[in-house]
């Protein structure tokens, strides 16, 4: 059934579409969807029975917009900004006017202490080992997260001996798909089962690179991983693309690292958006804030919303 909220996904997925004509060729009357975007009316069942048969013109299908885009954030390499992207993406998507559901796979729980929850009473390993829900925590009104701490470290080896370990995760996701248009999970810096697991309930991942030799070493293992897990559990699985973190746009060395891995890899999609290093990042870091609560108009948060619209119009 459309309904508002999918038309302002289709709209948004469609930036080049004139809003205008499709008014026009709906019999709205003019800046009705302007009005309805900024909050100033809501759209009725006239309005989306008009707009039904001329989004469909456009591209439009139920389908491609009834489910949340699973999405992991996964390196097995650690301290590429993993996490960062993951609380930064998550909150500039949910500022786009998504509805976002964190996940926090990694047992250091920098994800979940980011947001104040540091000692979860439940947590994701206990959903997926025991018979629980999934926890979701509140964060903002379109902004979730299920949270993690150290007890999922104590926890992996049940895991790695539990019966369909590897599709645990996807199977509590299934009812939650409905409830939400992104689900951004953060994958811990290992090969291991919680990467596993995360990418086989995902339809698609990115990854962060940092543009340093020694990041970029080992990166073929991720990929072979990946490819693993498509063939072998996820046949829907694919990449979504790859995006540079900790950039320093004036030093050399970066610029050539860049240019040989959008040669390397120029068959898979390469974000635009770079993240650089920037101060502000590890205040934010140090503040437990996202970047959009400690300092909005700073460049790393426009950069983190201009990878969010990035990925959210593909």
């Amino acid at each position: 059934m459309l309904t508002q909220d999918i038309v302002f996904r289709f709209l948004r997925s469609k930036p080049a579409l004139n809003h205008s004509q499709i008014e026009k060729e709906a019999g709205l009357p003019s800046k009705t969807l302007y009005k309805a975007q900024g909050g100033l009316i809501n759209l009725n069942e006239n309005h989306l029975a008009k707009l039904g048969p001329v989004l469909r013109n456009y591209g439009f299908s139920e389908e491609q917009f009834s489910k949340a885009k699973v999405i992991s954030i996964v390196n097995h390499k650690g301290g590429v900004g993993k996490t960062t992207s993951t609380i930064n993406l998550g909150k500039a998507l949910s500022l786009l006017g998504n509805r976002v559901l964190m996940l926090d796979m990694d047992s250091q729980g920098n994800l979940s202490q980011c947001f104040g929850i540091h000692q979860p009473e439940t947590q994701i390993i206990d959903s997926l080992l025991d018979k629980r829900d999934l926890p979701i925590i509140e964060i903002e009104s379109k902004l979730h997260l299920s949270p993690s701490d150290i007890q999922m470290a104590y926890r992996e080896l049940e895991l790695v001996n539990s019966i369909g370990s590897e599709k645990r995760l996807s199977n509590k996701l299934a009812p939650l798909l409905s409830e939400y248009d992104f689900i951004l999970i953060d994958c811990p810096p290992a090969l291991n089962v919680l990467t596993t697991c995360a990418l086989v309930a995902s339809h698609e991942c990115l990854i962060p690179i940092q543009p340093e030799a020694s990041a970029y070493h080992g990166v073929e293992n991720l990929f072979n991983r990946i490819f693993e897990i498509r063939e072998h559990l996820n046949y829907s699985l694919r990449v979504r693309g790859i995006f540079f973190t900790m950039v320093h746009k004036n030093q050399s060395v970066h610029r050539t690292m860049i240019d040989h891995i959008r040669q390397v890899y120029g068959h898979f999609t390469i974000f635009d958006t770079l993240i650089e290093t920037s101060t502000v990042i590890k205040q934010s870091q140090v503040a437990k804030q996202d970047l959009f609560e400690y300092s909005p108009k700073s460049n790393s948060a426009n950069q983190y919303l201009a990878l969010a619209q990035e990925l959210a119009t593909a």
